[in-house]
């Protein structure tokens, strides 16, 4: 019987309905959602750990960074076979991009989460929950990288992304799918995902900007951002990877003061692209120094550059990261 460890951060699969407030709150402990979720004994030797109790949004870089430490520390050192993550569906697919970019484990690491509590009718903690072990100990979720499992089906963290606030299908990974899916009790890989990379980063730096792209904007916001102090910039342009051309003189305006300019698109689906050459198009700026953040969208970016920052200051490195995969 392999060895997991669950590690609880909070989120609605900790949540319960206040009574004078009718509004979701963090209620229950790792131990108290255990007691309601029947038989884990039976799949694996089950341990606990409580990281956190907070809901999703209040989760920070720092803390991701501090949960990566602690489940390489579980798994290289402790000897568990899988780690098993519960967390709030609003920030998990950063958290676990975070994870998978600065762990180098080739044993399962699992995100999972919940769209309702326990209060609700059809609370999915629990199947997610026991979907998530399943899925961790089948000897095929070795070497894939940081995994999410959600109603019934297994994604990559680098590729999966929230897309419905309330659906429990809301999880999907809009270029590639899903690898999998758990069935009667088993997991089942569909394929293998091979774009997973490792930054050994020391420590993350978090002051990192997100900048949506919208008709019309000038560069009042990027200037802005790097006056204030900004160590990096993700911008998330139009289609393949353009912008208003009023944009642009911030754009340079970072550059000159060594800042990497991440680009990506605020497309749902597809990556970025040098292949327009009108001013403030992908071939202007990628002419000027800015990195192009293949298929990432805009938090992901941001995650990747807090991350890579943390591991060098080299901006001709931090672009091989994002457009090479170095590690």
């Amino acid at each position: 019987m392999k060895k997991v460890i669950i590690i609880f951060t909070g989120g609605t699969i900790a949540m319960k309905k206040d009574e004078k407030t009718k509004a979701n709150v963090i209620a229950m402990s790792g131990e108290d959602i255990l007691d309601l979720t029947p038989d884990l004994g039976t799949i694996a030797d089950i341990s606990f750990y409580n990281f956190s109790m907070v809901p999703g949004p209040h989760m920070t870089p720092e803390m991701m960074f501090d949960l990566s430490k602690l489940i390489k520390h579980k798994l290289d050192v402790e000897g568990y076979d899988c780690a098993v993550v519960t967390h709030g569906t609003d920030s998990l697919e950063e958290t676990a991009y975070l994870v998978d970019l600065t762990t180098d484990s080739r044993k399962p690491i699992i995100f999972v989460g919940s769209m309702k509590s326990s209060s609700e009718l059809g609370w999915d903690g629990p199947v997610n929950l026991i979907d998530a072990i399943y899925a961790g100990i089948s000897d095929e979720a070795r070497d894939r990288g940081t995994l999410v499992v959600m109603n019934n089906e297994i994604h990559t963290a680098a590729q999966v992304t929230k897309t419905n606030t309330h659906s429990l299908d809301t999880f999907k990974s809009p270029d590639f799918g899903p690898i999998g899916f758990i069935d009667e009790f088993k997991a089942y890989f569909y394929h293998r995902y091979t774009k997973w990379q490792y930054i050994g980063a020391e420590s993350i730096d978090s002051n990192v900007d997100l900048i949506k792209t919208a008709c019309g904007m000038n560069d009042r916001m990027i200037r802005h951002c790097v006056d204030a102090g900004t160590h990096g910039l993700v911008i998330e342009g139009m289609g393949r990877g353009n912008i208003p051309p009023m944009m642009v003189p911030g754009i340079e305006y970072a550059l000159e003061k060594g800042i990497p300019v991440v680009l990506v698109s605020r497309c749902h689906n597809g990556k970025v692209l040098d292949s327009y050459g009108y001013p403030g198009a992908g071939k202007e700026l990628t002419g000027k120094g800015v990195i192009l953040g293949d298929n990432l969208n805009g938090q992901k970016a941001r995650i990747k550059l807090m991350v890579a920052l943390g591991f060098t200051s080299d901006i001709t490195l931090i672009k091989e990261i994002f457009e090479k995969n170095y590690y």
